[in-house]
Order: C-alpha cells, then sequence, then structure tokens
C-alpha cells in the first residue's frame, strides 16, 4: 500500500501505548502518520483542546480534516468498516 494512502495527522506522548497501538494499525494500513509530540509542549497542548474543543487525552487522531477521535475510537471506526474507504476518499481529495 502506498504511503500517500492518507493524510493522517496524530498527537501523541512518547510513553503512550495508546499511541502506539494507533500507529500500529494506521502502519499496517500504509499510512504515513505527521506525529506532533506534545512532550513537554504546553503550546501544542493548548492548540489540541482548541482544536477538540476540550480533549486533552491522546491520541488524538485526524484523517484529513476530519477528527476520528482516540486510539479506541480508530479501532472502532476500522471494525465497523469505515476506516479503508475515510483513508481512500482523503487521499482522492489530496490527489485532485
Amino acid at each position: 500500500m502506498s504511503e500517500a494512502r492518507g493524510q493522517v495527522t496524530m498527537y501523541v506522548t512518547t510513553f503512550c501505548p495508546y499511541c502506539v497501538r494507533a500507529k500500529t494499525l494506521l502502519k499496517r494500513k500504509g499510512v504515513a502518520v505527521e506525529e506532533i509530540n506534545l512532550d513537554g509542549d504546553f503550546e501544542q497542548r493548548q492548540a489540541l483542546v482548541r482544536r477538540t474543543g476540550g480533549q486533552r487525552t491522546v491520541p488524538q487522531i485526524w484523517v484529513g480534516t476530519e477528527h476520528v477521535g482516540g486510539c479506541d475510537e480508530l479501532y472502532a471506526l476500522d471494525r465497523r468498516g469505515g476506516l479503508d474507504p475515510l483513508l481512500d476518499a482523503q487521499a482522492v481529495a489530496r490527489a485532485q
């Protein structure tokens, strides 16, 4: 699968097992992830809170401009069969 399959942005911290789990699923799907590490970065953490409307936990994941949520939501989306179409649609939109 192509590394350009979809544009995924994920807010993470270094020692977050849920971040690792989410990255593992996305890697298996052939997706390159842009990581924004919040370790010691108060400004980025505040940006996350603003961007999510109050969420403070990591990971917080976006496919393109669509906020998926955290790790549990990412896996639930995949189980429902919604992750692959979202990644593919985002990749097509980027190519146009």
